[in-house]
């Protein structure tokens, strides 16, 4: 699986991912830092990545029936990086077999 990480979240979650093995990019390392949602989901598209955000925006563009994104939606509100990673590091395999499992939202709580 790929991924890829959007503004909300910190950089730290794309080293964390890609420490476990999956090629994973933070959209300000694909110069789409100031990209458009539409325009970070056709990149996602076309590289079959995942997108993980806290953008609810997000949902609404994965739910729409002529799209096939994938989408890892965070719902954990602010919170340090340290707290997010334990969060990612406690819930992965859910995710993971969610992902695997064919879902195209999960949603992290």
């Amino acid at each position: 699986m790929k991924f890829l990480i959007d503004n909300q979240l910190p950089a730290a979650l794309a080293q964390y991912l890609k420490k476990r093995g999956f090629d994973c990019e933070h959209v300000l390392n694909v110069n789409l830092g100031a990209a458009s949602d539409a325009d970070i989901c056709e990149y996602a598209m076309r590289q079959e990545r995942v997108i993980i955000s806290k953008d609810q925006d997000f949902l609404y563009l994965a739910n729409q029936p002529q799209t096939n994104i994938k989408l890892v939606w965070v719902r954990l509100g602010n919170c340090r990086t340290q707290v997010l990673l334990e969060a990612f590091d406690r819930l992965w395999p859910t995710i993971e077999s969610c992902l695997k499992a064919g879902d195209r939202i999960v949603e992290v709580r």
